[in-house]
């Protein structure tokens, strides 16, 4: 839900401020797919998925193969839509790159909220990852972490005054 709703703001924050053309309730819709294969395979940790070429490259194939075997199991009147929402292939680049933007914050977000609840163990990962988003060169991340990420951190009387 949380990559979802990033991803919305994202899409809506490049249309109105970069000349985006992004279509914004596909984005989301297929946001709210984005780890279906997990159903499957599990959750893997980020630095292990991509730990090596050859243990990137063999996730990547089981994730495949999951998101076919998941398509498999809908009514055939149903698979062309949902396969461009599950099959990672089919989804637009310029979708997917919001998506794992989106997600990315959604992970730098979890690592901030840990940090300030006092739990050092993600401080490094926050750094690792606000590294990361940077690397991306995004205007529409950029604009998202300056104007939305610190009120992840609030408490809900901060919130409201």
């Amino acid at each position: 839900w949380e990559v979802a709703t990033i991803t919305h703001a994202l899409a809506l924050i490049k249309n109105k401020y970069f000349a985006g053309n992004i279509d914004v309730n596909k984005a989301v819709v297929t946001a709210l797919y984005h780890d279906c294969s997990e159903v499957i395979t599990g959750d893997m940790p980020s630095p292990i998925k991509y730990h090596s070429e050859a243990i990137t490259t063999a996730y990547k194939a089981i994730e495949h193969q999951a998101e076919v075997e998941l398509l498999e199991l809908l009514p055939s009147d149903l698979k062309p839509e949902f396969s461009s929402l599950l099959i990672s292939k089919n989804i637009e680049t310029e979708i997917h790159l919001l998506i794992k933007a989106a997600d990315t914050i959604s992970a730098y977000l979890k690592c901030k909220m840990e940090v300030t609840a006092g739990n050092q163990e993600f401080a490094k990962a926050a750094i690792d990852i606000e590294n990361k988003l940077k690397k991306l060169e995004s205007q529409e991340v950029n604009y998202f972490i300056e104007h939305f990420a610190g009120s992840y951190s609030l408490t809900l009387d901060e919130l409201l005054q």
